[in-house]
């Protein structure tokens, strides 16, 4: 069965490890065979990868669209992974799950919960940011 993707107008897309770009006008697209598809709200630009987790993030997303050079982003990836969890031990578990689904190859499965990485990290430094505010002002 095809996997249909409907694009929004000058909505992109990685397919393959080929970027595509909408026309001007909402399109569906029907993907009859396995491939990486990252629609635009899951790519990270290199320039984007500005804090720990966000770099593991975009390594995993290299390893999915881009197998051919497994083994230099597994380097990374596990080299970034022992910094994070040295300064963030609590995410260790969280860790875990990703690293069990990239050793099984499912690299998708471990970009969507590196997500979940770049999510609390952010609300970490959101809670720092705010208890910094308080402490300014009082």
């Amino acid at each position: 069965m095809a996997l249909k993707i409907t694009l929004k107008p000058k909505e992109r897309m990685i397919i393959g490890g080929a970027v595509i770009t909408n026309g001007d006008k909402k399109n569906d697209f029907f993907i009859e065979n396995k491939v990486p598809v990252l629609r635009r709200k899951d790519i990270m630009g290199p320039g984007d990868a500005d804090s720990p987790g966000s770099r593991i993030y975009f390594i995993i997303q290299l390893m999915y669209i881009d197998e051919a050079n497994l083994e230099k982003y597994y380097k990374t990836y596990w080299k970034l992974v022992r910094d994070f969890v040295k300064t963030a031990p609590n995410m260790l578990g969280l860790i875990d799950r990703i690293s069990e689904n990239i050793l099984s190859a499912r690299y998708y499965q471990a970009l969507k919960l590196s997500r979940e990485l770049t999510d609390r990290e952010q609300g970490e430094t959101d809670y720092v940011d705010e208890s910094a505010a308080c402490v300014r002002y009082h």
